[in-house]
């Protein structure tokens, strides 16, 4: 049996029988479940190992990498702005990103942009996989780029390029990086253990990833596929694995704990409000979250509810039975979320990562358990 630690009151006993469940089942090397209500995490468990030498306890202060679960919170730092009154949703990249305007994407606005409708899924012509680790000739290729698909027809998930995109519209407004400001204003006040862009003195503390044994099904291969996930530039590349936590890509490489990004999507579930700081208004909630497109995806084989970066619950119901939910999964399994309607909030983390490209069924267990147990 995986000794299972954390906090489970009697009233979430099925959660716990979840989580140990995923374990005996052999589909965990290390995990946490996080759930919280109103901000305050009522649920946190972890157990299992954060090597793949299954020597070193994965504990509370194990850091996990999230992967696309980060576009949750590149998603939450462009809404600030918006709320702020400094950026507008339907206002053109092009209006604080001149170069953006190359190549037809003159009209392109924020909130296509941050629901992949802009066609920048992938660079689809030969480039250097280092180009990743350099945040200025990235955005300098996507600036020139033509867009895959016609604008505004379709979302074609942009599973790289979203960081640099939204990252290099919140820097021209704000003049920090997304990490920077995610520090500064949120993780250091509210003493949240959550970065993008990981100084080298976390590093030690991040856990060991076991890779999937097999590929996610993609359906078709398109050429918005084909740039996103099977070139091989389409990652970053070249480099380690201490340069890769290092640099900041708020599309891919956060590092959290779950209990982290439980209270930070708390604070979403609840009015906007975490530990009596204000992070953004019920206002801007609603704002970030609202329906900008829903169908079939062409990059994921999903049907999708886009808001401004963040994935609407409905239809496919990943984050609970509450159509108002809404968060983000990242490639490996983890996932993040927020509900006003209930007031509750949840983040799974792991390390061994399965092969669902959203919903992976481990999570989706967990959070069925959690919401039974309200």
């Amino acid at each position: 049996m995986t000794d299972i630690t954390g906090v489970c009151p009697d009233r979430f006993a099925a959660v716990r029988e979840v989580f140990e469940q995923n374990f005996a089942d052999g589909g965990e090397l290390g995990a946490r479940f996080a759930f919280a209500i109103e901000g305050e995490v009522v649920v946190d468990l972890m157990g299992g190992f954060a090597d793949r030498k299954r020597q070193v306890p994965f504990g509370p202060d194990t850091l996990t990498a999230l992967f696309s679960t980060t576009k949750a919170v590149a998603a939450l730092l462009i809404a600030r702005l918006v709320d702020e009154g400094r950026l507008a949703y339907d206002q053109a990249v092009a209006d604080v990103w001149p170069e953006f305007a190359q190549a037809g994407k003159d009209a392109v606005t924020v909130e296509q942009a941050l629901s992949h409708q802009a066609g920048l899924s992938g660079f689809p012509d030969e480039t250097d996989p280092a180009i990743w680790f350099d945040w200025d000739a990235t955005c300098a290729k996507l600036a020139a780029m033509a867009p895959l698909f016609p604008i505004g027809s379709a979302s074609g998930y942009h599973p790289v390029t979203y960081g640099y995109l939204a990252g290099e519209i919140f820097r021209r407004v704000d003049g920090r990086t997304m990490g920077t400001a995610l520090r500064e204003d949120i993780c250091e006040p509210l003493g949240l253990d959550l970065w993008i862009g990981l100084p080298d003195s976390e590093h030690d503390r991040v856990a060991d990833l076991m890779r999937p044994t097999a590929m996610p099904q993609f359906g078709e291969i398109n050429p918005a596929v084909e740039a996103a996930f099977f070139k091989p530039w389409s990652s970053p590349g070249g480099k380690g694995a201490a340069e890769w936590r290092r640099v900041e890509i708020p599309s891919a490489n956060g590092h959290a704990t779950a209990p982290a990004l439980a209270r930070l999507m708390g604070a979403l579930a609840h009015g906007g409000t975490l530990d009596g700081r204000s992070l953004i208004t019920p206002a801007g909630i609603k704002a970030a979250t609202a329906e900008r497109l829903r169908g079939r995806d062409l990059v994921l084989p999903y049907e999708i509810s886009w808001g401004a970066g963040f994935m609407r619950n409905e239809p496919n119901f990943y984050y609970g039975p509450t159509a108002e939910a809404f968060g983000h999964s990242g490639w490996g399994g983890s996932c993040a979320f927020a509900d006003p309607t209930r007031g509750v909030s949840g983040a799974y983390v792991m390390n061994k990562q399965g092969n669902a490209l959203i919903g992976d069924p481990r999570s989706v267990r967990l959070i069925e358990a959690a919401y039974a147990s309200l």
